[in-house]
């Protein structure tokens, strides 16, 4: 259980469950009207503070900069929603739905309140009822706070799509001009002259005789080979941009009653 000392430091804090997860901001803490002791924690929940939830504060304790109870965070956003009168109290009924709910024994819990001489209150007093803590009239004076909702707007990231990369294979045309050489026969005659007098009557007067030639062509040959000519990645880029968020949120407003002219006269 936190003390009185602790109450300012719990409030506009963080609260924690034994897990380590983060169940909201803690908003009111609730005073036990027999003891006066913190009995209630009231915490805002959701994205944007939205719903309000009660915890038990008995168990719990400031660890550090925040406050951690010993339920689980689904647990406390899943608690009963009650509704807290004028003046800052739990009714009795929905304290009990609350007990209910966290396993705590309501009539071991009320006869703590009400044995004789406990916290110097008499048995009669109904121990089930709580009022809202207040920063500065729980220390004694008449001073009353006022409260009021500030929006606070937070950022999701959510998925919106995928790209992937896929390869795949194209056959296409390719043409490409290369030059080619044949060889052709071609008959060359020339007369005898003195320099090749000797070279022509070399042979047999007349004679019968054959000459081969083997002719010669170049035909193009294709062949492919595979080489890198690019890589491709994938990145992501952000862009920021302004969006407007609208909510309500709510505050209280202090009115004064009573004649003042009464108020003189006394």
């Amino acid at each position: 259980m936190i003390t009185h000392e602790q109450i300012p430091t719990v409030l506009d804090h963080p609260v924690y469950d034994t897990d380590g997860n983060k169940i909201g901001e803690a908003k009111h803490v609730f005073l036990d009207d027999a003891t006066g002791e913190p009995e209630w924690v009231s915490v805002k929940t959701g994205m944007f503070g939205t719903s309000e939830s009660f915890v038990p504060i008995r168990d719990a304790s400031v660890v550090e900069d925040h406050l951690e109870v010993p339920y689980p965070k689904d647990r406390v956003k899943d608690a009963p929603n009650v509704d807290v009168d004028a003046g800052g109290h739990l009714s009795e009924d929905e304290e009990h739905r609350l007990y209910q709910y966290y396993g705590i024994d309501w009539d071991a819990a009320w006869q703590q309140v009400n044995e004789p001489g406990a916290a110097g209150h008499s048995p009669t007093v109904t121990g089930g009822t709580t009022g809202m803590y207040a920063s500065a009239g729980a220390g004694g004076d008449d001073a009353m706070t006022r409260s009021e909702e500030h929006m606070r707007v937070g950022i999701e990231r959510r998925e919106t799509g995928r790209a992937r990369l896929r390869k795949y294979v194209v056959t296409e045309e390719v043409q490409q001009t290369v030059p080619v050489r044949r060889e052709e026969v071609r008959v060359e005659r020339e007369p005898i002259t003195d320099e090749n007098r000797d070279a022509a009557l070399s042979g047999p007067e007349i004679s019968e005789a054959e000459h081969e030639v083997v002719l010669h062509e170049e035909r193009p040959v294709t062949q492919t080979e595979t080489v890198p000519v690019e890589r491709v990645r994938m990145t992501t880029e952000e862009h920021t941009e302004e969006e407007t968020v609208r909510g309500q949120v709510r505050k209280e407003h202090i009115d004064t009653e009573g004649d003042d002219e009464d108020q003189r006269g006394r």
